[in-house]
């Protein structure tokens, strides 16, 4: 089983930066690509970045050159620098972790909101 636990997110105005982070636990080693996602009220969590243990990564047409993803595999630590918010970025953010081997399969934070003013 892999934990994840998220922070950051809140209220910030259109322009501005917000940095969420997330700290896995458990039996991190089985942990393969770590990611976020984001949920809009009545639609389904999409992807928004993701990187892959050797930290390669991959954006969403959205927020490629605005989003930052990054990973620390020493320290369990995957954040997101969000840069440049517009208000069509306002959702919950979720963390995800795919894990490989045992207790295979995709785990998720509780969700952080993060709500961009105009």
């Amino acid at each position: 089983q892999v934990q994840l636990a998220e922070s950051g997110g809140g209220l910030v105005q259109a322009g501005g930066s917000l940095r969420l982070s997330c700290v896995a636990s458990g039996r991190t080693s089985g942990i393969n690509y770590m990611g976020w996602f984001r949920q809009f009220p009545g639609r389904d969590r999409e992807v928004v970045a993701r990187v892959g243990p050797g930290g390669d990564t991959e954006y969403t047409n959205a927020v490629k050159g605005r989003f930052i993803i990054s990973r620390d595999n020493t320290k369990n630590l995957l954040t997101l620098e969000m840069n440049s918010l517009k208000p069509d970025d306002t959702a919950v953010y979720y963390c995800n972790a795919y894990v490989t081997g045992v207790g295979k399969g995709h785990y998720w934070g509780q969700g952080t909101q993060v709500t961009v003013s105009s």
